[in-house]
């Protein structure tokens, strides 16, 4: 793998996948880090104006990330299993716990509870947890996930953001666009007016890639919307750091005790159902439950999970009789930074060197893009 930074030389536009209509004066909202279709798209655009890819007719290559960037070192979406610097626990695993007691869908996740009892409405509203929740990092550095890939944990002082960059690093830009009539005063009426929310990252702040081809350093690529450019600039540095991780994850895949596997990229999980009509949902489909093993069925691995409203994600295809470009179905996938609870560690059938069973084009080629990237961490 090269790693890679890239460089704004202005404002960047990505749009997700909700369908809007720009005569209708609606936003048309996007997401931020970019997915893995935007990204492979301004690769390709690079491989086809180079010559020493020119002669490729549809390019081929892995991608890691893309994640951010400060000062050449990686940061990573916070785990979703945490109350501000308090983790969370499965039920079955916090044994001596008073919620215990209740009640909830046997046919769902376990839930999650505090390690200790629920805290009094009173210093839940205390002015200063709500003055230490707003400086919480939304983004952490490379050393404390290595750090926590050791040994589980985070350190408070570690969720304490050192300025408000790392809550957010970048802003958005509110970005009017009109359809000029000829010769007149106004927009015209079919093309109306549609508003966009452009992304300005905070000075020091940069995407990072890892891709497994080598490509000219540093240059210009376009990436996203309107043709706005970036600098790729290769960085070496951040390898050794990526490296580091996947080494703790081997180690952390040998030991069959409790593990969370934690989301990086965004993860899609994706199943063609009966009749032909494809589900997400927010954990792998090849996960089965742990409460689920009644009568002769063998118990799943999967135990609980952590995570936040599902991200809409779509490309565009060749239409066969015409050739062209059309909206692919969209997709809903797992954010970033979603933890899930298993029972043992249990790898996905698209990371294993040797799947036990045939993985499907469509799956491959998600993994390709960099989707469903999973860090492994020891229960502690």
């Amino acid at each position: 793998m090269y790693w890679y930074k890239l460089f704004p030389l202005d404002v960047w536009l990505f749009r997700d996948a909700k369908p809007f209509s720009p005569g209708e004066r609606v936003w048309a909202t996007g997401s931020f880090p970019p997915s893995g279709h935007s990204i492979a798209g301004a690769l390709r655009g690079l491989m086809k104006n180079n010559e020493r890819f020119a002669k490729e007719d549809k390019p081929i290559f892995q991608i890691v990330g893309p994640f951010l960037c400060r000062h050449n070192t990686l940061y990573f979406s916070s785990p979703k299993g945490f109350s501000g610097t308090d983790p969370l626990f499965p039920l079955p695993w916090h044994e001596e716990h008073p919620l215990h007691q209740s009640m909830w869908n046997s046919e769902r996740p376990f839930p999650l509870v505090p390690r200790s009892p629920l805290s009094s409405p009173e210093e839940n509203s205390a002015p200063e947890r709500q003055k230490a929740e707003v400086n919480y990092r939304q983004y952490l550095p490379s050393p404390v996930i290595e750090q926590y890939l050791k040994s589980g944990k985070i350190a408070p002082e570690d969720w304490l953001a050192a300025d408000e960059s790392e809550v957010q690093p970048w802003k958005s830009e509110v970005r009017p666009h009109y359809g000029i009539a000829s010769g007149k005063i106004g927009s015209t009426e079919n093309n109306g007016c549609f508003v966009e929310k452009a992304i300005r990252l905070i000075e020091g702040w940069t995407l990072a890639i890892g891709i497994d081809r080598k490509f000219p350093s540093p240059t210009t690529l376009k990436l996203g919307g309107e043709g706005h450019r970036a600098i790729i600039e290769q960085c070496d540095e951040l390898k050794p750091q990526w490296d580091s991780l996947q080494k703790l994850c081997q180690k952390n895949l040998a030991n069959k005790d409790k593990s969370l596997a934690y989301l990086v990229t965004p993860g899609v999980f994706e199943r063609k159902r009966n009749g032909g009509k494809a589900m997400c949902r927010s954990w792998p489909w090849e996960w089965k439950l742990a409460n689920m093993g009644e009568g002769d069925r063998a118990k799943g691995c999967l135990v609980a999970l952590a995570t936040d409203k599902p991200m809409p994600i779509s490309c565009r295809l060749r239409d066969k009789n015409n050739n062209k470009s059309i909206p692919a179905p969209q997709v809903f996938a797992a954010p970033p930074g979603s933890l899930y609870y298993l029972n043992k560690p249990s790898l996905l059938p698209a990371d294993q060197t040797q799947p036990q069973k045939q993985v499907s084009r469509q799956t491959r080629r998600w993994r390709q893009l960099g989707y469903s990237e999973m860090l492994w961490v020891p229960f502690a």
